[in-house]
């Protein structure tokens, strides 16, 4: 058994990979939506947030053999509590990291916190568009709503949880626009230009996260763009290929032995 942290459409792609490869594998999962769509490719599914003596004992329970850790990269706190599962459990820890997106634009600016994102946009003001999810929404709230000449605009994933962050926050209805990716550099053009975008704050999330598509589409329209730098963490084993977390599986983890 392999347990593969697996919340986004890279990682359950990943989880069926090593599937195919001859290994049981559970996946976990933090909402409902993700759980279902690995549940209709055939895999196993845990749903719910993990502490790490949750995961440990999970690993336990479960006589995993490995941790696969797929999580996304702003998933700072699932990635330690892997790292310490796996450790506290006594089996390996692989990280899965999806490749960083090659930015080659001269008015982004990168920054290292979300805090530090929202100072800088504060100084900048106009028409700010948000595409850094909903976890981290009351940071920017804080910092951005209600300043002259400021029109935050929060694009984020269509559920009720985030719609009730928006109204939490005072986030006016026509600044939310609630979608479901992936989002071509056609679509984020619309939406730039729909609502005059002058700004705008995105992760390094990844070519999976579809960072290339907003910077080029912010690019062709001349808007000045924000990333925020993925968290440094240090893993240990890190692969960003599908192929090469088989064959580290592989060779710690031999399917003569596995269960």
């Amino acid at each position: 058994m392999i347990i593969v942290l697996a919340g986004t459409s890279d990682a359950r792609k990943l989880a069926l990979c090593i599937q195919q490869a001859g290994y049981d594998v559970l996946a976990t999962v933090v909402t409902e939506h993700a759980a279902d769509q690995l549940r209709a490719s055939g895999l196993a599914v845990h749903l719910g947030r993990l502490t790490s003596e949750q995961l440990a004992e999970l690993i336990r329970v479960k006589k995993a053999k490995a941790v696969v850790d797929a999580s996304h990269p702003f998933a700072e706190e699932a990635s330690k509590n892997a790292m310490q599962a796996a450790a506290e459990a006594g089996v390996p820890y692989i990280r899965y990291e999806r490749q960083a997106a090659h930015v080659a634009y001269e008015r982004v600016t990168f920054v290292d916190s979300y805090e530090e994102a929202a100072e800088l946009a504060a100084k900048k003001q106009g028409v700010i568009m948000l595409t850094t999810g909903s976890k981290t929404l009351s940071i920017f709230a804080k910092k951005l709503l209600g300043l002259p000449n400021t029109r935050v605009i929060a694009r984020m994933l269509p559920r009720k949880d985030n719609m009730e962050k928006c109204e939490e926050l005072k986030f006016p209805q026509e600044n939310i626009v609630a979608m479901q990716g992936p989002f071509t550099k056609e679509l984020d053009k619309a939406l730039f230009q729909h609502f005059g975008v002058t700004l705008l704050i995105t992760k390094e999330s990844g070519k999976v996260g579809f960072v290339d598509e907003k910077i080029a589409a912010a690019q062709e329209l001349g808007i000045e763009t924000i990333v925020i730098r993925r968290p440094s963490i240090q893993y240990g084993t890190v692969y960003s290929q599908f192929s090469d977390v088989v064959k580290a599986l592989q060779q710690i983890v031999p399917l003569s032995i596995h269960s």
